[in-house]
């Protein structure tokens, strides 16, 4: 009985060990990236609002938006992309 559990312990724990610290480290790598990728639409958003002058201002106000959700649609089509070409292995 004692060989069985060592067996259990060595082929089944272990594995699942291994498997929880790479999900570990995979939620914290994509919780780190969407919070850069968020700062950084924000960024861009604040500095089309400032920095373009009156190019978008009144009735032009909402392109500074469409741009920041293309760039966004942009960045999304690229890591999907990116998980596309590799498995886990």
């Amino acid at each position: 009985m004692d060989l069985v559990k060592a067996y259990v312990r060595q082929e089944l724990l272990g594995p699942l060990q291994g498997a929880g610290r790479w999900v570990s480290m995979g939620l914290a790598g994509s919780l780190a990236l969407v919070v850069g990728v968020i700062l950084l639409m924000l960024s861009l958003l604040r500095a089309l609002q400032t920095e373009t002058g009156t190019v978008f201002a009144g009735s032009l106000s909402w392109i500074p938006y469409l741009i920041v959700v293309a760039a966004l649609g942009g960045v999304i089509a690229l890591l999907v992309r990116q998980v596309g070409k590799r498995g886990l292995g």
